[in-house]
């Protein structure tokens, strides 16, 4: 069985997911609340892993709960707090939960996190999860041969920064993930159209693997010099930041140049990813101003 998620990407149609972060605490209320308004609007949720190294729920959890409210969820998975044995046990128990999308990450480093003197692992990386993933779809168990009760369902992606500037060092990467197993990229936040163009024409098409673009929601000229100063690969343009800069309303100004994004990066990719951060219940609305045909 295929998820929708996957069947989606691969009937060629527009493809809209986001982005929701689990809480710092243990009430996934208002987690929830924000992916069921989400339900009419996006193909899938990606639900972030104890993202910038900063504890939050557990992915897997949070899936599980978007799962019974009817959701599509995305499990993310970082390598960095799990050895080889966290991480394929997870992969074992999403697919029995019915959680068949991954999005597979190395995962930030602990340095940039809230706990800096915490312990990383990085047993494996980004491709060697893929490639685990793909042993288990193929039915194979890492110590013994065959896994005992047959394959996993799983369906997995990687994430891609069409921004970086080694372009052949990162078609060689894209390519590893691509024969790892990954069957579609999300991208870092691209603000520069010509930017995804050129990333999707000279890697990901001659790849033949689907690419759904980051759509990132600036909420002030502050927030988006800090995403500058902070974010490894992040290029917002001046012309970006001082037209927040002048806006009577920045955070609303915001929405609409996400919108304008989507707009137009529709086309150029399979679809888009939208992150905003700490104002999921906006997502919603960008996509309604993009007005875009979900049913393309």
């Amino acid at each position: 069985m295929k998820s929708s998620l996957q069947k989606r990407l691969e009937s060629g149609k527009i493809t809209i997911t986001a982005e929701i972060m689990p809480p710092r605490g243990a009430d996934p209320s208002l987690a929830l609340s924000n992916g069921k308004k989400l339900k009419k609007y996006v193909h899938g949720i990606n639900v972030t892993d104890c993202s910038r190294a900063i504890i939050r729920m557990s992915s897997l959890a949070l899936c599980k709960l978007f799962k019974e409210e009817g959701l599509e969820p995305i499990f993310q998975m970082s390598c960095r707090d799990r050895n080889r044995i966290g991480l394929q046990a997870d992969l074992l128990g999403a697919n029995a939960l019915g959680i068949q999308n991954l999005l597979c990450l190395t995962g930030d480093p602990v340095r940039i996190g809230d706990q800096p003197d915490a312990k990383s692992v990085h047993e494996y990386d980004s491709i060697k999860l893929l490639k685990q993933v793909s042993n288990f779809n193929k039915g194979l168990d890492p110590v013994s041969n065959e896994l005992p009760d047959g394959s996993t369902e799983l369906f997995a992606g990687a994430a891609a920064d069409p921004n970086c500037r080694g372009f052949d060092g990162l078609r060689r990467r894209i390519e590893l993930k691509k024969n790892a197993g990954a069957c579609f990229l999300q991208t870092q936040m691209v603000m520069d159209p010509k930017v995804l163009e050129r990333f999707c024409k000279e890697i990901a098409d001659p790849l033949e693997i689907k690419v759904l673009a980051g759509v990132f929601l600036l909420k002030s000229a502050k927030n988006a010099s800090f995403i500058n100063r902070v974010v490894p690969g992040a290029a917002i343009p001046n012309s970006i930041i001082e037209r927040l800069d002048q806006a009577s309303d920045p955070f609303a100004e915001g929405v609409a140049i996400a919108a304008e994004q989507i707009r137009s990066f529709v086309g150029l990719s399979q679809g888009v990813h939208i992150m905003a951060v700490k104002a999921e219940s906006s997502i919603p609305e960008i996509i309604e101003k993009a007005n875009i045909n979900l049913n393309q």
